[in-house]
Parts: structure tokens; C-alpha cells; sequence
């Protein structure tokens, strides 16, 4: 069986092994009572007897005693709205064999919401070494190779039963943090571990700061065979990612990077798509990422061969993991692939920049249908189609792609894609890579992906002074959106600019400033009205004669959750 070529993996390799646990009262016997049936008769009577008096009372003091404050339905029982209490994020390893410098930046909005306290903080993803002394006398049970702890902020477990040291504050950064957030609307920035051997990077924020909370991983690779500009959000671990627009021919040198901030073992399959359909390989198969550890992927060594478009489906059968396609094309460019949207009839891919020299649309489709797709563009006016690239045909399992040239005409765009038959419509992926050609002929590209709307609240934490240009696309009714410039990581005050979308159309902002900035700054994007609305922000830094840009999409930072009304039910201690 081949085995995948892994570029880097950070931390020990050790096998896990989940703890033995006993179910209560294993083991017991319960034995009938000896003695006359009248003495028998008579102890149940009294048990029963027992049972109803107990049961009264708890249904006395239930009614008595009703919650301090008990939820008020309404005739609907809508749910309310509360505010996250923890949010967390993962950020892939840096790039792998490539000369550079990456930089971390950490961003909570200012909250309108009752909470307060609690902290922000990035730490390492590195499976912690085994102390000498515990394999020794490690139970059965409990392999010594499971680490003390693999939650992101990588403090210790709780302490054993009668020790004096106390259980960590899991609210509270972690004295190894390599960078935190104390407060919201201050972005915190810094540098992410560099060279083959980084690794990923584990974000979490509490409290106060959880609402909104975001990190945003930009690397300059500075060596001439693959100067460019890479950028990403860091994304929540998940059990499903799909990219699109990935590639083994030519040049390209695409990984995927895996980082698994859990206490357990997760076990992944990574799932290969051409235009021939599923590409197997067991190697693919089974690859286990160890708790609180990154590894990376060649996606060459999983192809059998050069494909030139491939969708990529991770999907993990246990444990839960953070992961990021990374895709460098020699001198032409290199970015990292954002997780696409899950699977849908219609995709909206936004942050199509006006000098757009080409582009290259890669869509598949499921294994049980077709798709036929219409492909359109938003520009200033709304939608339209564009001339020569109407549709695309998508066979049922495999990835179709179409270059579409300088499909923008040097206007700003947003693309669709939607069912040429209304009534066939097939969930599909897509991804766009985008090229941008200097007048000495240098280049860089961005890959776009399928997108959610924004919803309530947006933001993208690493912007630079001139450097920073907001797409936003109605793809319905006209919409009013509000944009927000934070503090300066280093001073600044904040700015705000509202910002009107035709119905269906596309605008392009350069990023409002914070006065008197200092470093860098985050920009939030709010939907006052109208919409839905899709956006994107191009961060671009030419350097040596590269326009050297990357694109990340806007999506809704999920600050609120949905709470069910409760009713009180005292009748549930019968149940």
C-alpha cells in the first residue's frame, strides 16, 4: 500500500489510545431478599408508600419553587438571541519549502452584548512531548503517548483527585500563548512560527472578546521562484471541507495542511476529483493526525499523475480538524484555495479586481447527476452574461473547468453561478483562480470559492494603509452596508463609511482608514438593509515589479446564537 508523502509534521507521532471506562456498577449483582412472603409484601408496600411521598414532594417544591427566572415564550415560542461565549479558530501551517515571512493578526469587533471578561489567544499546534517518567507508570487504560492536554490554548488537563494544584482557568490565555487579544476593537498582531518545521496554529477567544472573534494568516515569500502574497481567514475545525481548483500538472506544487487541535486522534480520508471522476488511492485513506498536531499533504502524491483541475473533499471520520489547501504555480503565483460553501445549486463567488489579465472557473458536480450551469457576472449595473462563456456542463462525479479570459473587462465583478433549468438543480462546488499581470509581465494569483451572504456582521482583521480594497455584490434587492475601520494595532481612531449596492451589482471600495493609524487594522462590514450581500477584500503589496494581492472572502462572523424558548414542565420528573 503507498503511503501519502508528508512535506512536514510538527510534533511526535504517537498512536491513541481512549481510556477504559467503566460503566457504573459493573460488575454488582443485585440478589432477592430471603424471608416469608408477608414480610416480602409488607417491605414493598412500604417502598411504594416511600416512592409516592418523594414524588410529591419534588412535584411540591417544583411548583413551589419555580426558576428565578423562567424563559417568557411567546404565543410563537420564537427563540431568543444570545451572544457566543467561546469562539475558536485554526490556522493552517506556513508555507512549506518556500523562503518568507508570515504574520498572525487577531480581531474582535466592539460588542454591544452584556458580556464581559474572558481573553483572546494564539498558541502553537505541537503534539507536547511525553514526560520520561510516565510511560513507566501509565495504566492500561490511559496510554502514556496521550497527551496531559490538546486543547487549543494547550494548558494542562485538570489536576488528578487530591492534588493541591488547581484546575486552569480554561477562560484564560495560557502562559505558552504566542499571541493575545485584550481588548475589542484593538487588533493584535505578530509573527506565526516560520520554516519547514512551523507548525499550525491554534486561536481561541472567551467572554467578551468571542463575538466576531477572527484571525487572518498573511505570508510575503520573498525568494523569485515563488514571490507572491498568500492570505487566508483562519477557519473553525470541521468534520467536511470541499476546495476547488487545485492541480498536480505543470508547475503546480499544491498541499494540504491538517492541523488537529483535540485531545483524540482524528482519522482523515481526502477525496480526489478530475475530469475522469474519483481518483483512488488507499493511500489517501485513513491518515491519522495525532492530538494537538499539524501535518502536510502533497497532493502529487495522492493524484497518480498530473491532473490539471481537481477538487479536493477532506472529509474526517473521527476527531474533528482544521484544514487548508495551499497552491503555488512556480513564478506564475500562489495562494491558499479557501474552503468553498458547502455543495449548492447556486454559488456567488466574489472579488473579481478590474485588472483581471485571466481566469479559470473549476466546478464539480455529485456523483448522481449532471449539473448544467448558467454563468453570469455582476458589474456596476447588475447582472449580465458574459459573451462567449454563457454555461458550463458539468458530468455527474467529475470537475469540469473553462478559462474565461479577462472576463471583467476592466470592471469590478462578482460570478455566479445558477441551474439552467430551474427545475434540475444539482449542488455543486466551484472555485475561480484569478491572475494579475504587471506591465513587465510578472504575476501573481487568488483563488475564489463559492460563498455564504454576510449576513449581520463581516469582518477580515489584516489591512494595510493603502494597500486594501473592499467587492461587495448584491445579489438581490438593493442594499445599504455599513463599513467599519478599527484602531490601529499600534494607535488610530476609528472610521466608518456607508456604502450603497445597486440590486445585483458590484462596487469596489479602497478600505476606509483609521486616522492617525498605527500598524494594522481590521474592517468590519455590517448589512443595514437590502441584500443579500456577498464581499470579498483584495489585500495587494507589489513588490520587486509583482503585483503581488490576495483575495479573502467576507462571511458572517456567527457573534449571536439562536436560544429555544423553554417552558417550565414540572410533569418531566414522571418521564
Amino acid at each position: 500500500m503507498k503511503k501519502p508523502a508528508f512535506r512536514k509534521k510538527s510534533g511526535p507521532e504517537e498512536p491513541f489510545e481512549p481510556a477504559a471506562v467503566e460503566p457504573a456498577g459493573a460488575g454488582e449483582t443485585t440478589r432477592p431478599a430471603v424471608g416469608s412472603p408477608g414480610r416480602s409484601a409488607g417491605k414493598t408496600t412500604q417502598s411504594l408508600l416511600a416512592a409516592a411521598v418523594v414524588l410529591a414532594a419534588v412535584l411540591g417544591i417544583a411548583e413551589a419553587r419555580p426558576p428565578a427566572s423562567p424563559a417568557k415564550a411567546d404565543a410563537a415560542g420564537a427563540p431568543s438571541t444570545a451572544q457566543v461565549e467561546r469562539t475558536a479558530a485554526v490556522c493552517p501551517q506556513p508555507l512549506q519549502g518556500l523562503t518568507g515571512s508570515t504574520t498572525l493578526t487577531a480581531y474582535t469587533p466592539p460588542g454591544t452584548g452584556s458580556a464581559t471578561g474572558g481573553a483572546g489567544w494564539l498558541t502553537d499546534q505541537s503534539a507536547p512531548a511525553v514526560p520520561p517518567t510516565a510511560a513507566p507508570s501509565a495504566p492500561a487504560s490511559a496510554p502514556a503517548s496521550a497527551p496531559a492536554s490538546a486543547s487549543p490554548s494547550g494548558s494542562p488537563g485538570a489536576a488528578p483527585s487530591g492534588s493541591a494544584t488547581p484546575a486552569p482557568d480554561k477562560n484564560a490565555a495560557p502562559a505558552d500563548a504566542k499571541l493575545t487579544l485584550t481588548k475589542p476593537g484593538t487588533p493584535a498582531t505578530g509573527p506565526a512560527t516560520n520554516g519547514d518545521a512551523a507548525p499550525g496554529t491554534g486561536a481561541v477567544a472567551t467572554g467578551a472578546l468571542a463575538p466576531g472573534f477572527t484571525v487572518t494568516q498573511t505570508t510575503v515569500v520573498t525568494e523569485q521562484r515563488g514571490l507572491g502574497l498568500s492570505g487566508l481567514t483562519c477557519t473553525p475545525e470541521n468534520t467536511s471541507f470541499w476546495f476547488a481548483g487545485a492541480s498536480t500538472a505543470g508547475d503546480r506544487v499544491d498541499y494540504l495542511s491538517l492541523v488537529n487541535p483535540e485531545s483524540s486522534a482524528a482519522v482523515v480520508d481526502i477525496q480526489l476529483y478530475g475530469d475522469k471522476g474519483l481518483i483512488d488511492n488507499d493511500a489517501a485513506n485513513g491518515i491519522t493526525v495525532a492530538p494537538g498536531s499539524s501535518q502536510s499533504v502533497l497532493l502529487s502524491t495522492l493524484s497518480k499523475g498530473a491532473v490539471t483541475d481537481l477538487a479536493v473533499h477532506v472529509v474526517v471520520r473521527s476527531g474533528r480538524v482544521g484544514a487548508a489547501l495551499h497552491a503555488a504555480d512556480g513564478a506564475k503565483g500562489a495562494d491558499w484555495i479557501p474552503a468553498s460553501a458547502d455543495p449548492a445549486p447556486t454559488q456567488v463567488l466574489p472579488g473579481l479586481p478590474a485588472d483581471t489579465s485571466a481566469a479559470r472557473l473549476v466546478v464539480w458536480a455529485p456523483t448522481d447527476d449532471d449539473a448544467d450551469l448558467k454563468i453570469q457576472l455582476s458589474g456596476k449595473n447588475g447582472w449580465f452574461t458574459p459573451a462567449g462563456n454563457e454555461s458550463i456542463h458539468v458530468k455527474a462525479g467529475m470537475v469540469a473547468a473553462v478559462d474565461l479570459g479577462k472576463v471583467t473587462r476592466d470592471e469590478v465583478a462578482g460570478l455566479r453561478l445558477s441551474p439552467s433549468d430551474d427545475k434540475h438543480a444539482v449542488p455543486v462546488v466551484a472555485g475561480l483562480r484569478l491572475d494579475r499581470t504587471g506591465g513587465n509581465g510578472k504575476s501573481d494569483a487568488a483563488w475564489l470559492t463559492g460563498s455564504n451572504p454576510i449576513g449581520a456582521r463581516a469582518t477580515v482583521a489584516d489591512n494595510r494603509a493603502g494597500a486594501s480594497t473592499l467587492f461587495l455584490t448584491s445579489t438581490g434587492d438593493a442594499a445599504t452596508v455599513k463599513v467599519t475601520a478599527s484602531a490601529g494595532s499600534g494607535g488610530g481612531t476609528p472610521a466608518t463609511k456607508e456604502v450603497q449596492l445597486p440590486a445585483g451589482g458590484t462596487v469596489a471600495i479602497p478600505a476606509p482608514e483609521p486616522a492617525g493609524l498605527n500598524g494594522v487594522f481590521a474592517l468590519t462590514v455590517e448589512t443595514e438593509s437590502g441584500g443579500p450581500v456577498v464581499g470579498a477584500r483584495m489585500l495587494s503589496i507589489p513588490n520587486k515589479d509583482v503585483p503581488m494581492f490576495t483575495v479573502q472572502a467576507l462571511r458572517d462572523d456567527h457573534s449571536t446564537v439562536q436560544v429555544p424558548q423553554a417552558a417550565q414542565d414540572p410533569g418531566v420528573v414522571l418521564r
